[in-house]
């Protein structure tokens, strides 16, 4: 028998990933929860001209149709959501190897909306499908966000609210989801509105737009980060930072933390001892910084 070589073992590595991943996380019915609509938006993060070729990573190629050609937005509305009132609208963009559906499903994101009774929307981006890549799309060019809120808010039935500057923003994002968000943060045409930050897991790299945000805005920021994530360099450089600079922040050296830890300052970075995928969900988290903030 032909011995395999380590690129042929990666690819069925992935492939199998990708099978179980839609064996074990499938489509999910929400219906007792709320509304879930999925939306072909032509301000969505993809297809972009940037990805037409598709991208190669470690000698792999990740086409154009299978992984960068889908315009979905999930735009989930609780049932306890009155329309016709102010709500915040929460946006939460997924990382590396996963796509709307599978995140929904493992990180029980709609669930966790629903127990905050957070009186807000849940909207999330198509981002590269099931592929090693950060890439935000048409979501880094100046103003785009605000187009596809735009674009999102007019497909709500019922919503007698249309503008985007009418609403507060909720930024989220797992591992890759990094990017994009610090490229809305900066160029994205809503960043007086946007209120609240959480990564997860995620401070790889453009600490510069987080840091400029947060001494340039009043939004809440929370940071969890873990040993093994890639990311704590990042994390111990922006304290090291925010020390410098004399803004206030909250460091939390445990998953033990409570809601009053939470609300104690507007910047809290959480040292966790979690797995990668296990601080968004394992302990309710993004529910616990959904009911903690303003």
């Amino acid at each position: 028998m032909k011995k395999l070589n380590s690129k042929q073992i990666f690819t069925i590595i992935l492939f199998t990933f990708l099978f179980l991943s839609e064996a074990y996380f499938p489509q999910i019915e929400y219906k007792k929860f709320g509304d879930l609509y999925r939306l072909q938006l032509t301000n969505s993060m993809f297809p972009d001209k940037e990805r037409r070729e598709g991208r190669t990573y470690r000698d792999s190629l990740y086409s154009f149709e299978d992984h960068y050609n889908d315009s979905t937005t999930l735009v989930f509305v609780p049932d306890y959501l009155s329309l016709e009132d102010s709500f915040d609208i929460i946006v939460y963009f997924h990382g590396w190897w996963n796509n709307v559906d599978s995140v929904i499903a493992q990180f029980r994101l709609i669930e966790q909306l629903y127990d905050s009774k957070r009186n807000a929307i849940l909207v999330m981006p198509e981002g590269p499908k099931n592929a090693p890549d950060s890439f935000g799309g048409k979501l880094e060019e100046e103003g785009r966000f605000k187009k596809l809120i735009e674009e999102t808010i007019s497909h709500l039935p019922g919503s007698s609210i249309k503008e985007p500057e009418s609403f507060n923003y909720i930024l989220a994002g797992h591992s890759g989801g990094y990017r994009v968000m610090a490229f809305i943060l900066m160029y994205g045409g809503l960043t007086e509105q946007i209120k609240e930050v959480y990564l997860f897991d995620g401070l790889y790299a453009h600490v510069e737009k987080y840091t400029y945000w947060l001494d340039h805005h009043n939004g809440r920021f929370i940071n969890i980060y873990t040993p093994d994530g890639g990311i704590k360099n990042a994390s111990v450089n922006l304290m090291v930072s925010l020390n410098a600079w004399k803004i206030p922040f909250v460091h939390i050296n445990s998953d033990d933390f409570t809601n009053n830890d939470l609300r104690s300052e507007r910047i809290v970075i959480i040292e966790s001892q979690l797995g990668h995928n296990e601080v968004i969900s394992s302990q309710n988290q993004f529910k616990r910084f959904l009911e903690t903030g303003k």
